[in-house]
């Protein structure tokens, strides 16, 4: 027995039959067939029971009940009539002898109905949270999450990392994104902040004497949302490890990760070690992106030597990239609104032409293209029923077309995609650094604590101008999975000197490097082991191991997408007391 009941309501089995037994659960239907005969289901966390109330005191005392009260039952198991293979329970019913209400359901109309939440508008799903998470179908991917946690640190464990949280609140610093501010009550006019992740603590451990350190640790980021990216706070399996090397850290992923994905996922075939490695130049080159989708076999082609002067506006002193799709025998309303939807994602316009079924060109740009057919063929590799789309502009902007124009198309098409799987790749060789959009001066291109492939070396080349600063690579990767970026990683920058001069590139000197990152900086003067590190983000995760195309399905109270939890009304007012206590004062904008 265990909660003042006998069994639960996903326990009862045909060898039951004959048992006195108490369940305890939801009522979720009633359904009355006459004015002596009803069947009720009770759901509780371990799945549903049916109920038969066979006497008329019995059904009324059922019908007098709103849905979703919780209700316990005393009663005895027989074996149903008509059985139901659906359920584990569907070959017994519960006769009752006994029905007391425990919660009243106050409400005789739910917001949306239990078992098709689903289908229910967001908002309203967010603001009953409670309700949607009644539903099998959502609460299963809560469970799942519990269990890849579970088996995440057990994973970590054995393979001798130790677990140590972090403290939450910290100091602001310049990490990419911004910062949730915290007021300081005993320090007027001081903030902390929330994490944008542990990185400078882990760091600091591995200063401090330890050698493997992990948490499934909060961040908090306040950033936009999107559909695998969720506002306000977010989970990533944070590890460090001191005296390592890139390969070390690619040992434990490709050691931790493919068992859970093959034991969890949807999709029971993962890659197995070594994952793919690809230089990040090669990436957007081949794939249009730094977070290709290897289930699908399209790539990039770079044809800005043949078409770049074949008279087509758009391509007049662009780079031009091709996406060739074989087999193809889609209709011209399909091509129009794929492309369509491509350039809404892109925000550059695509092109098109195929080769017909008689080797001829066809379609879209076909005009210009039949000129120099011939050279477009051979340089193409084309063949009868291909398609060819295309993108145009500067280099970036015309591999990330061709890069939407793969993912795209490869989901698209049939047979270019081997979707039932989980597809890793680590994308390395990331540049050190890039030209800023805004400020149009050299700027880190993602993490300033990475250290530069060749050290201290390479930077004092680029000071002397010896070499071009963006042609400085870190030793920084991704893990991607499936064209979701997991994670990103690096071996860090743990000499001072080396540190000093990667800043000074991008025009901050040694007392700004103190200013901004004090603590990590005079830890390291005090002899600083070599280390490196990654952080894969639990709830994207979960979200490819549960198939979801939005994160917010895995995360048992999420935010909507403008950062606000309508369920308990955050963020939301405080009083004037509280405001006077912190030494803030509001500034409402102008209207």
């Amino acid at each position: 027995m265990m909660q003042n009941r006998t069994h639960t309501c996903g326990e009862l089995r045909l060898s039951d039959a004959g048992k006195q037994v108490k369940i305890v659960g939801w009522m979720e239907n009633v359904r009355v067939v006459s004015a002596s005969l009803a069947f009720i289901v009770v759901r509780d966390f371990y799945g549903t029971t049916q109920v038969v109330a066979e006497t008329e005191d019995m059904v009324n005392t059922f019908k007098a009940i709103t849905k979703e009260s919780t209700i316990s039952v005393e009663g005895t198991v027989r074996e149903r009539d008509s059985k139901n293979s659906k359920i584990p329970t569907g070959d017994i019913e519960v006769v009752p002898a006994k029905m007391e209400v425990l919660g009243r359901c106050r409400h005789n109309e739910l917001p949306f109905q239990i078992n098709r939440s689903r289908e229910a508008d967001e908002a309203l799903r967010l603001k009953y949270r409670y309700l949607d998470l009644r539903n099998p179908e959502v609460k299963s991917n809560i469970i799942l999450r519990c269990n890849v946690v579970a088996a995440l640190r057990q994973a970590m464990t054995a393979e001798g990392f130790l677990e140590i949280t972090t403290p939450i609140l910290t100091a602001s610093s310049p990490e990419g994104a911004r910062d949730y501010l915290v007021p300081a009550r005993k320090h007027p006019g001081k903030f902390y902040a929330l994490p944008q992740a542990p990185q400078q603590f882990k760091q600091l451990l591995m200063t401090s004497g330890f050698d493997k350190y992990f948490q499934i640790a909060p961040c908090f980021r306040d950033e936009d949302a999107r559909g695998d990216r969720s506002p306000g706070e977010f989970y990533q399996l944070d590890m460090e490890m001191a005296f390592a090397s890139q390969e070390d850290v690619f040992a434990v992923c490709e050691k931790v990760l493919p068992p859970i994905f093959a034991k969890y996922g949807k999709y029971d075939r993962a890659s197995g070690a070594p994952f793919m490695r690809i230089p990040y130049l090669e990436a957007m080159e081949k794939y249009g992106s730094d977070k290709p989708d290897l289930r699908i076999d399209l790539t990039v082609q770079d044809v800005t030597e043949v078409l770049g002067g074949c008279g087509f506006g758009p391509f007049e002193g662009n780079k031009v990239k091709a996406v060739v799709v074989s087999d193809f025998h889609e209709t011209r309303k399909f091509i129009d609104k794929t492309l369509a939807d491509v350039e809404v994602v892109s925000g550059g316009k695509p092109y098109w032409f195929r080769l017909d079924e008689k080797g001829e060109i066809v379609g879209g740009i076909a005009k210009f293209v039949q000129p120099i057919k011939e050279q477009v063929v051979s340089a193409l590799g084309l063949k009868a029923n291909d398609f060819v789309a295309l993108s145009a502009g500067t280099l970036g902007a015309a591999q990330k077309t061709a890069g939407v124009l793969v993912k795209t198309l490869g989901a698209a098409v049939p047979g270019h995609m081997d979707k039932e799987q989980y597809a890793f790749c680590w994308i390395v060789d990331f540049p050190m650094y890039e030209i800023g959009d805004e400020s149009g001066e050299l700027e880190f291109c993602h993490n300033p604590f990475s250290m530069p492939s060749g050290g201290l070396e390479v930077l004092l080349k680029a000071e002397r101008g010896e070499i071009d600063p963006l042609s400085i690579t870190a030793d920084q990767y991704d893990l991607v999975c499936n064209g979701v970026e997991l994670s990103s990683g690096a071996v860090r920058n743990h000499d001072p000197e080396i540190m000093i001069k990667a800043f000074e590139l991008v025009r901050l000197g040694e007392d700004d490097v103190k200013a901004k990152f004090p603590a990590m900086y005079n830890a390291f003067t005090y002899g600083a082991p070599p280390h490196a590190g990654i952080a894969p983000g639990v709830d994207r995760m979960v979200m490819l191991l549960a198939g979801e195309d939005s994160i917010r399905e895995i995360i048992p109270f999420p935010m909507n997408k403008n950062a606000q939890d309508v369920m308990m009304d955050a963020p939301s007012e405080v009083t004037q007391k509280q405001l006077d206590e912190l030494h803030i004062a509001l500034v409402k904008p102008e209207e």
